[in-house]
């Protein structure tokens, strides 16, 4: 096999490569949080495209260790978020965990169906057009972490993560 230069490479790169600065995340919400799907779209900061894990069952056989394919499992989705003045999106995902379970009583919503939510996250290229799109099933707050108040920041602008359980994911290479 011929050693590839430079021209091949960037041949193969189309469309410059795919930009983790280029992408859209729209987070829905259970009726009972109220929250605001445009505007937390545009203050998601940071997300990922979701990952997956087939964990490979291990069989003794003389001596051997024999992998076979396991079950799937879904890691947790996290993003960031651009606090704004109102607190209105954070107040959003407060609502949605409170739902889940209140904060003065041990007590919430049992039926999934109830308090779950479907997120996307969308890859775009360099024109904005989507290129790869992540449906995000069965989503629910988790962890919403603390936002650091400070003295010492000064031009900083508040932010927080919300990590969020998944059931599955698809894209349009998934059936």
């Amino acid at each position: 096999m011929a050693i590839l230069g430079v021209d091949d490479f960037k041949s193969k790169l189309v469309g410059g490569g795919a930009r983790a600065n280029m992408f859209k995340a729209t987070c829905n919400f259970p009726s009972f949080a109220k929250g605001d799907v445009e505007l937390t779209s545009f203050l998601c900061k940071a997300a990922q495209v979701p990952a997956s894990i087939i964990s490979p069952i291990m069989v003794p056989f003389r001596g051997r260790q024999l992998q076979i394919a396991g079950d799937r499992t879904f890691e947790p989705w996290s993003i960031t978020i651009i606090n704004d003045a109102d607190y209105e999106v954070r107040g959003a995902f407060e609502r949605w965990m409170d739902g889940i379970n209140h904060h003065n009583v041990n007590t919430g919503l049992s039926n999934p169906t109830d308090y779950q939510a479907d997120m996307i996250v969308e890859q775009l290229n360099k024109a904005g057009e989507v290129t790869k799109s992540y449906d995000i099933r069965g989503t629910f707050p988790t962890n919403l972490a603390a936002i650091e108040l400070s003295y010492d920041s000064e031009n900083a602008i508040e932010e927080f993560t919300v990590e969020l359980q998944v059931q599955y994911w698809e894209s349009d290479t998934t059936s």
